[in-house]
Parts: C-alpha cells; sequence; structure tokens
C-alpha cells in the first residue's frame, strides 16, 4: 500500500486490521499470538472524559469509576487556573490502582503548561499528555518539569517514534492503530516503544467494536511493566458493527482465544461492498 500511495493511514488501517483478522483465521490463530504472542494479564480499561470545571470533572470520575474504570483521561486546555484545579478535583479521591492521563491534546505553551503545574499541590500521581504541539517545545518541557509525560500527536511513525527515544522527550507512547497507519506499524512502534523502556497506552482517535478488537490484541502483547490501561472506545460509536467475546469484568478485558480478531462482523451494518479488487 505504501508503494502505491504515501500517507492515508488512517484509510490503510482499515485494510491492515482486516489482512490480520483474515491471516489470523487462514491459520486458526488469534491475532496477539501473530504480533508476538499473549502475556496473559486481564487488561485495565481507560475513559476519555470530556472538559469540565471541577466539580463536574469530580463527578464524572467517579461515575467512571463505578462503573469500574481503573483508568481515567481527564481533558485540560483551558487556562493554566482552571486546569489545576481541574486535576486536583479529579485526583481527589485517587485509589492506589488508578491511572490518570492528564491530556491536553497539544494545546497548551510550554509557558502555559509551567504554570498549570507549579500550581498544583505535590504529590499528585499523574502523567501529562501531550501539553505541547511541537516537538521541540515537548522537549523543552521535559528538561523542566519531573511530570512524566506521555506523547500522542506527536507520535505518527516509526520514526517519530525512534526521535522521542533518541532525544528522551518523553516517558511514554499514546498508540494509536489507526494514527500510524495499522498493526503492522503499531507492532513495531510497540518494540522500540518496549525496547526503550517507555509505558504504552494503546487506544484509537476513535473506534467501534472492530477497533476495540485491534487494540485489546496488541495490549495483551505488551509486557505488564510497559502496559497502561487501554482505552474503551465502543461507547464512541454507534451502532455495533461487530460480534465477539469482549465481555468487560470489572473494569477488565482479555483477548479471546478464537482465531483472527476473535469478531464476526455485522455485514448489514457496514453496508453494501464499494469496491472489490480480486
Amino acid at each position: 500500500m505504501d508503494a502505491a500511495l504515501i500517507d492515508h493511514l488512517h484509510a490503510k488501517t482499515a485494510i491492515d486490521v482486516a489482512c490480520w483478522d483474515i491471516f489470523g483465521k487462514s491459520v486458526g490463530l488469534p491475532v496477539y499470538q501473530l504480533l508476538g504472542g499473549s502475556t496473559g494479564i486481564k487488561l485495565p480499561l481507560l475513559t476519555s472524559l470530556p472538559v469540565a470545571d471541577a466539580e463536574n470533572t469530580r463527578r464524572l470520575v467517579a461515575e467512571a469509576r463505578t462503573a469500574g474504570y481503573t483508568g481515567f483521561s481527564v481533558k485540560i486546555g483551558e487556562n493554566p487556573v482552571s486546569d489545576a484545579a481541574r486535576v486536583v478535583a479529579a485526583l481527589s479521591e485517587k485509589k492506589e490502582n488508578e491511572f490518570y492521563s492528564i491530556d491536553a491534546n497539544s494545546s497548551m505553551t510550554v509557558e502555559s503548561t509551567l504554570r498549570m503545574l507549579r500550581l498544583l499541590p505535590s504529590g499528585l500521581d499523574f502523567i501529562l499528555e501531550a501539553p505541547c504541539a511541537t516537538h521541540r517545545d515537548t522537549v523543552s518541557l521535559r528538561r523542566r518539569t519531573n511530570v512524566p509525560i506521555l506523547t500522542d500527536e506527536l507520535l505518527t511513525d516509526e520514526h517519530s517514534a525512534i526521535q522521542l527515544v533518541a532525544d528522551d522527550a518523553a516517558e511514554g507512547l499514546n498508540l494509536k492503530i489507526s494514527k500510524v497507519g495499522g498493526l503492522t506499524r503499531a507492532r513495531r512502534i510497540r518494540d522500540i516503544a518496549v525496547a526503550a523502556g517507555y509505558t504504552i497506552v494503546t487506544q484509537e482517535t476513535c473506534g467501534s467494536d472492530i477497533a476495540f478488537a485491534a487494540i485489546v490484541h496488541l495490549a495483551q502483547t505488551i509486557p505488564e511493566r510497559n502496559l497502561r490501561p487501554i482505552l474503551e472506545c465502543r461507547a464512541m460509536h454507534i451502532p455495533k458493527t461487530a460480534d465477539g467475546d469482549y465481555e468487560v469484568h470489572g473494569g477488565y478485558v482479555r483477548a479471546p482465544n478464537a482465531p483472527g480478531l476473535g469478531i464476526t462482523p455485522r455485514l448489514d451494518v457496514l453496508g453494501e461492498t464499494v469496491a472489490s479488487y480480486l
């Protein structure tokens, strides 16, 4: 695909993931085995919370906790004062096993990020996700703070992963499968991150049952010490696009042992074939 068309990674992802599913079904193996083998652990789930004021942020976290989540992505990027209040509220009742990603979606400057961080009380346990829009700003911030940084938008392919590691720009990667072009590239980035000692949050930009299946199979291959909660993206997409054994138990999920991704697409939902290549 790359030889025929440059970029367009989101479009290529659908084909790439389908090929892994077909490959697995053709040899009778689950995709996680083809990607390197299962760690055998249950996978904790993360939910993404919208921007809200401090009190509503506290409520949203409590509701997600009640639903079984142990991972929380809390959005910031409004201004240093309100962002700091939002972070404090989100972590006000933090449990020992919970993971918090404070996500700016690359909306902050080095200056505004430092101002926010200096408003926070000491001892809060979180990672700062995608604070700045450029590689240079992220490296600059990384040199000025002891808060762990997770990159997102700056991770676009294997080359950017290598550059992030080489420049010691972060402690972790938010690995979104469609952003890098599918499971084939994501597998290579996983290996780069693990070799560098980085942590990995496995996600999608948005998703359906098919996207979630790919997330779960990739995450199932990541060593526990490197793995952070994975995004439960199925609520982002209605209607249901596939059936499979991806039941959540107590906020955790495991990849099924069925061949391929372990899903059966709902063809009536996906619609008529647009093009066929033989």
